[in-house]
């Protein structure tokens, strides 16, 4: 049974306080991992390797070999493939309309004043694996960072209980180019990313999802090497009226729910009789799922009905969710766009339900969660991109300014930044 709110009061509060889990055993754990990752390097990994995911691995058996590409494809049938390539093209037109040049302006006296950017150099890339297939987050890592210009691109997913990576995940990596993947996955793949291995060279940036071990090792090394971001479990939050469709509703509810039983989803409705329509409609789909036990439990944990008054009650609630994925199944959805200020990505529409951006539509998948859309954005061309400033001054700009300088520098007692201006003197 999904829990039942209305737009205001102490129980709503409690239930959109998002209650971190108790991180202290699990922070010690991933840090004693990455310190072995730091001593031992690949020995550490083959070690981690062999305890977490199963497969007992040679040195040289860690990276992914072209015959095993080649007998990926084997594997897979051609019809997978045209469709890996249909959303290739999506997300690369996407992400392509994202670059943006630098630009150089001079003034009336000489001065010129600028901004370059440039792409990484090296990033590393982690694609969750081992029992699941993921090719939909090799193509949103990667698609971004071979856009920005990044030259070297290393891949990590973790192998399955017999030394393999998912031939899916393999044939839409060769599919981009990629050709440096290695099979190591969890905190591990993190540490040795951004400390380097024997085998591994360290990267200027890790992005990707992964569980709570590859978040809480993403955030131990940010410092060493700039991530994306700390992605938690899947959201999404419906804010739907009377003209929503209820099968539409609950399908979507369940399509994140299925991801984890930490998984959340709301919707958010001004139709006192929508949540037992949606509700009907859950236990109707559910008996068509796989994973229909993770969903139950996901939505009896995570999951709320919250009916209120208004639709402007409805979009305040959802901005203080700050959702993952927020789809808007309204009258007009387009009217209600200017009333959205924090979500990840924005679906408008009963046609526009959370999987056409999960795979095919082009905007990225690898959102900020937990709340973050406040202040974090998805994936993009900028993800892999730096900025420099460019100051060129003239004798004559140099002079104009110089006595400025001398003022700010000498009122903040620094005394050799003025310096560096006086002995300038022409």
């Amino acid at each position: 049974m999904i829990r039942r709110l209305t737009g205001s009061g102490r129980e709503l509060d409690d239930f959109l306080t998002i209650v971190s889990e108790d991180l202290e055993e699990l922070s010690r754990q991933v840090a004693e991992i990455g310190e072995e990752v730091r001593k031992r390097g690949d020995q550490a990994l083959l070690e981690f390797t062999r305890r977490f995911d199963g497969p007992v691995l040679a040195e040289n058996q860690m990276v992914v070999q072209p015959w095993e590409v080649e007998e990926a494809y084997n594997q897979v049938d051609e019809a997978f493939i045209e469709t890996l390539n249909v959303a290739i093209d999506n997300i690369e037109d996407f992400h392509c309309k994202q670059l943006k040049p630098g630009w150089m302006e001079p003034d009336e006296y000489g001065n010129i004043l600028g901004q370059i950017h440039r792409p990484l150099n090296r990033v590393g890339i982690y694609v969750p694996g081992g029992t699941a297939a993921y090719p939909s987050s090799v193509l949103m890592n990667a698609i971004p960072a071979i856009v920005a210009g990044v030259q070297e691109i290393a891949m990590v997913t973790p192998p399955d209980a017999a030394g393999k990576v998912n031939p899916y995940t393999l044939v839409a990596a060769a599919e981009l180019g990629l050709d440096e993947i290695y099979k190591v996955g969890g905190a591990q793949a993190v540490f040795a990313l951004a400390y380097g291995t024997g085998l591994i060279k360290p990267v200027d940036k890790i992005t990707g999802p992964g569980n709570i071990y590859v978040t809480l090792a993403k955030k131990m090394v940010y410092g060493e090497v700039d991530i994306d971001m700390l992605a938690g479990p899947s959201e999404i939050l419906i804010v739907a009226d009377e003209t929503a469709d209820p099968a539409y509703v609950a399908a979507d509810l369940m399509s994140q729910a299925e991801h984890d039983v930490r998984a959340r989803s709301i919707l958010i409705t001004n139709c006192p009789e929508l949540p037992d329509q949606v509700e009907a409609e859950i236990e109707r789909q559910l008996a068509d799922l796989s994973r229909s036990e993770i969903v139950r439990e996901a939505l009896a944990k995570n999951g709320a009905f919250i009916v209120v008054s208004t639709l402007e009650e409805a979009f305040t609630i959802a901005n203080r969710v700050a959702p993952e994925h927020l789809e808007v199944m309204v009258k007009e959805p387009m009217s209600w766009l200017g009333a959205i200020r924090n979500a990840g990505a924005i679906f408008l529409g009963p046609y526009s339900p959370e999987p056409v951006g999960d795979y095919l539509a082009g905007p990225n998948h690898i959102l900020p969660t937990g709340g973050t859309a406040r202040f974090y954005s998805p994936v993009t061309v900028d993800t892999f991109m730096k900025k420099s400033s460019v100051i060129y001054y003239s004798p004559v700009g140099f002079d104009r300014c110089r006595g400025d300088i001398i003022k700010l520098a000498e009122v903040e007692g620094l005394t050799a930044h003025a310096n560096s201006i006086k002995v300038r003197r022409r």
